[in-house]
């Protein structure tokens, strides 16, 4: 890597959706370069993004908390902008461990954009760099049996999570307005597809089903999430990060709103299906069961895209009937050993 190009710092660029918009832009930019900054927790790994062999990608581990770090990348290398995927995202360790979130959520976006508004100023391109903010439809909190998420709709979050996300939304809106920082926030619905933990819903189900172990759905199973295959995501955040104006907030929907026990009966009949899974009669939708309602389960969330659609021609290209079928795929054959 040229370190005095103009390079992209995607952060978080070993989880679930950073590592498959890494990919993504490696591929559709081959010429652009592009610094990737994880952590390396549980939910993260290096075998997602070990097939990038471009010589204008570089990989380094490291903390968005530790401002030396972040400090030092910025004068290492010529960031011209920044991509935060970066979060501890899972609403149960939320409950649990509340301070991990805050931490890195709320504390680190700050240190990400406090940097960057240093290092920035210097350079003389505080208002041309871009900084992108992946929220979550989560920050809107809960929704009844009818309308949808808009972009002005107020922040209402209901758990440690979310509330840390909605958090350093309003932090780095701040400096795009204190400081005339070229910011921009998108907020995504429930995504799915390969490299997603195994502690999420559609990995859950697998893992379980794979294993002939129960099936865990939170209450009624009737809670309904808009579900959004992860590369469609990643096609508005190249869209959104590119050609948004500045201050800009874009929703990215799924339009497919689906209960989550429809989800796993969509799953297990995959499964049944599959041609690495034993034929053996043995029906996966069997294993299913209801376990207590978890704190702060919002009930339904659905977001209104139509802006995105509109300014910036974005469009849904995979359907959750074929994106559950290549995500099913790659989990089975990625556990396969794990069936007999």
């Amino acid at each position: 890597m040229d370190k005095s190009k103009p390079a992209l710092l995607v952060t978080g660029g070993a989880g679930f959706i950073g590592s498959n918009f890494v990919k993504y832009y490696t591929e559709k930019y081959p010429d652009k370069q592009v610094i990737n900054i994880d952590k390396l927790t549980y939910a993260s790994s290096l075998d997602y993004i070990a097939s990038i062999s471009t010589d204008n990608y570089t990989f380094i581990q490291g903390d968005i908390t530790d401002a030396h770090f972040i400090n030092q990348l910025f004068k290492s290398y010529f960031i011209t902008g920044i991509i935060n995927f970066a979060a501890e995202s899972h609403v149960d360790r939320s409950i649990k461990n509340a301070e991990k979130f805050m931490t890195t959520n709320v504390h680190g976006a700050f240190n990400l954009i406090n940097c960057a508004k240093n290092a920035w100023e210097k350079q003389g391109n505080l208002d041309k760099n871009r900084f992108h903010q992946i929220s979550t439809d989560e920050v809107y909190g809960s929704l009844g049996a009818t309308g949808m998420f808009e972009e002005n709709t107020p922040y209402d979050p209901r758990n440690p999570y979310s509330a840390s996300k909605a958090s350093a939304d309003l932090i780095l809106k701040s400096f795009g307005y204190t400081y005339g920082m070229n910011v921009v926030i998108s907020s995504c619905s429930n995504n799915y597809g390969p490299n997603q933990h195994k502690e999420k819903l559609i990995p859950t189900i697998i893992s379980q089903a794979l294993k002939r172990k129960s099936i865990p759905i939170y209450g009624d199973g009737m809670n309904i999430r808009d579900w959004l295959y992860v590369l469609d995501h990643c096609r508005a955040i190249d869209l959104i990060y590119h050609y948004a104006d500045r201050l800009e907030k874009y929703n990215i929907g799924g339009n497919c709103e689906v209960t989550n026990i429809s989800i796993a009966k969509k799953v297990c009949a995959l499964l049944d299906d599959h041609p690495l899974t034993e034929k053996d009669g043995f029906i996966h939708e069997q294993l299913i069961t209801y376990t207590e309602d978890r704190l702060g389960h919002d009930r339904r969330y659905a977001v209104d895209d139509s802006k995105l659609r509109k300014d910036l021609n974005w469009k849904q290209e995979v359907s959750l009937d074929e994106g559950l079928e290549k995500t099913v795929d790659w989990y089975v054959r990625k556990w396969k050993e794990k069936i007999h």
